[in-house]
């Protein structure tokens, strides 16, 4: 899927975020490998650490269905900001993800792409658990 669109899918999410406390809506559209979109929004919590993130909610969203393989992220901010997946997101998804998934992030009328590698070098994997 081309990155319009996937920042597109992103930002029909921004209404659904629940952002009382930050009032910083975020969305996320997560494609998998077979072309299936994934979408998801932050979701606050009084208690902080608790907040869910719009990257997380759309990874959990996928896994759930049963994908694990992802192709592209796109991220966007009701601000179009640039905003970039978190540090705990960025490992969320190198835990699924090649250090070439390009990530999309939504600034102005256009966005900026990376590589989920280059957000989060020498990534906590599992062989390290081993």
């Amino acid at each position: 899927m081309d990155p319009e669109t996937l920042l597109a899918r992103a930002r029909e999410t921004l209404d659904a975020a629940y952002v009382p406390y930050s009032e910083y809506p975020v969305g996320a559209a997560l494609e998998t490998v077979d072309g299936t979109v994934y979408v998801g929004c932050n979701i606050e919590n009084a208690n902080y650490s608790n907040a869910l993130h719009a990257e997380e909610v759309a990874v959990a969203e996928a896994v759930k269905q049963g994908h694990t393989e992802f192709a592209g992220l796109a991220v966007v901010s009701a601000r179009e900001d640039g905003v970039t997946p978190c540090g705990m997101c960025r490992q969320t998804l190198a835990e699924f993800a090649s250090e070439s998934l390009p990530v999309y992030c939504g600034e102005g009328e256009g966005y900026t792409e990376y590589a989920l590698g280059d957000l989060i070098p020498n990534t906590i994997h599992r062989d390290m658990l081993e």
